[in-house]
């Protein structure tokens, strides 16, 4: 900061060029673009689809709107778009809109630049100072976002016509710099005519004063598809203004979802434990979301979000966690017991349709049944299990659940060769603790495949030959 131009005169003899807030983003982004490097970092899935998409609305120049359910990244994608501000940005000092120093629109500045000159005194601001949100409200007024008479500045004695009157909203105040309005619909429609003016013009308008301030920002919003129609949830003339629309969707494929939940998660440390989430386990997790989106029993209108899949592998964790102290065991990896866990965290999150009264519990327990028995499927473990299924011919037992500790699953896999062989085989690593988890998931799949019987009383079962 020390070697960065202080006055005006300085900032001219240093060559610095002003340049627009979307020419400052194209340009970064082409650089960024050139050399293969992503726009954004942990944003997962969209490779092929939503991100070409909104690069080609950055090349061009577009004020962007982005249409999904809950959970699909659009404010973590507005967010990190400052990412491809400038680090710093020159502006008149004191001013509080950014005024640029070579082209101040507040009134304030004009006379700062006139009155001094070349020796006007010059602030930076860092590219996060100059990114602000607004979540969209019915309660929203017109002076949060453009601006109001201060009257306190009238009560010193100036005179309302005085444009120093004024007190900036939101928009003003992030004058070259990136403005996201989230949940656009929800903006009472007096209010959306408010952006008009910002998005084509380019200027905001305040109590009907006869000021022109030719704003430079970009603007980005999110909205529900299901509020973004025909049915008056937005003024027509304002979805005309947004340059690009860009749909977002939920993970194609549970192999990305598995990677979001893992790097979202909160990981669970703790003196002396080790945890380890078995991949067919976060699948699970993963496959259970990807069924909710498909089921009828789920009220899709509200959507099924990717934060659904991240809590429930929190809980999952935590349930093993508990399980596993409880047992004085220091290695955490989740079993099928621990998926129980799961129906609290995810009745928090979606809304299910059902006629009759007290199904919930029912419908969340079909589903993750159904995840299971996809995994277990897509594994292809039904063939290789098959010596496990005649080593159950006679009167075996297998006694499995919350309470059965590790080394009780040791000495069951020392009598049991063949389900040692498969599960070793899905296992992620030799302990003791990650066999024990293969196992159960193992007999678990072989039960949901119709080849053995489960006796369940709580979180105790027993799985047994047909």
């Amino acid at each position: 900061m020390a070697e960065r131009p202080t006055t005006l005169g300085q900032l001219r003899a240093s060559g610095w060029v002003s340049r627009s807030v979307k020419d400052e983003v194209r340009q970064n982004a082409v650089v960024k673009i050139r050399n293969g490097e992503p726009l954004f970092e942990g944003v997962l899935g969209y490779e092929d689809t939503v991100l070409p998409q909104l690069e080609n609305a950055l090349l061009a120049g577009h004020d962007v709107i982005f249409l999904g359910e809950r959970g699909q990244a659009k404010t973590r994608m507005i967010r990190s778009l400052v990412g491809l501000l400038d680090e710093w940005m020159p502006v008149v000092a004191g001013s509080e809109i950014n005024d640029d120093p070579y082209h101040p629109i507040s009134a304030a500045a004009k006379a700062l630049v006139a009155e001094q000159g070349d020796d006007t005194p010059i602030d930076w601001v860092h590219r996060d100072a100059r990114y602000a949100e607004k979540l969209a409200t019915p309660d929203t007024s017109i002076a949060d976002l453009i601006g109001e008479v201060d009257p306190i500045k009238v009560a010193e004695g100036r005179y309302l016509s005085d444009e120093l009157t004024l007190h900036y909203g939101l928009v003003p105040r992030t004058n070259r710099g990136i403005f996201a309005l989230n949940e656009l619909p929800d903006l009472a429609e007096r209010i959306q005519v408010g952006l008009l003016n910002v998005l084509e013009e380019r200027d905001v308008q305040i109590r009907g004063y006869k000021i022109r301030l030719p704003l430079d920002v970009m603007l980005m919003a999110s909205a529900n598809p299901e509020d973004y129609t025909n049915r008056g949830r937005i003024i027509t003339p304002l979805k005309d203004r947004f340059g690009s629309q860009i749909r977002t969707h939920y993970p194609l494929e549970v192999s990305t979802e598995v990677d979001i939940a893992l790097q979202e998660m909160r990981p669970l440390e703790a003196a002396g434990v080790r945890v380890s989430v078995p991949r067919y386990m976060a699948e699970v997790v993963a496959t259970l979301s990807h069924l909710a989106r498909q089921s009828p029993h789920i009220n899709q209108r509200s959507g099924v979000s990717v934060r659904l899949t991240v809590a429930n592998m929190e809980v999952l964790v935590a349930n093993a966690a508990r399980r596993a102290l409880l047992n004085g065991e220091s290695d955490i990896v989740p079993r099928i017991c621990d998926l129980e866990a799961l129906a609290s965290s995810t009745m928090g999150k979606v809304e299910i349709e059902s006629i009759e009264e007290g199904r919930d519990g029912q419908i969340v327990e079909h589903l993750l049944k159904s995840a299971v028995l996809t995994v277990f499927r897509d594994h292809d473990l039904a063939d290789r299990a098959r010596p496990v299924l005649d080593a159950f011919e006679g009167s075996l037992i297998v006694q499995a659940g919350e309470d059965v500790a590790v080394a009780d699953y040791d000495q069951m896999l020392g009598d049991l060769p063949a389900l040692r062989e498969v599960a070793a085989s899905l296992a992620e690593g030799d302990s003791s603790a990650a066999l024990a988890s293969a196992s159960e998931f193992v007999l678990e799949g072989l039960h949901l495949s119709k080849r053995l019987n489960k006796d369940a009383v709580g979180g105790r079962a027993q799985y047994r030959g047909r």
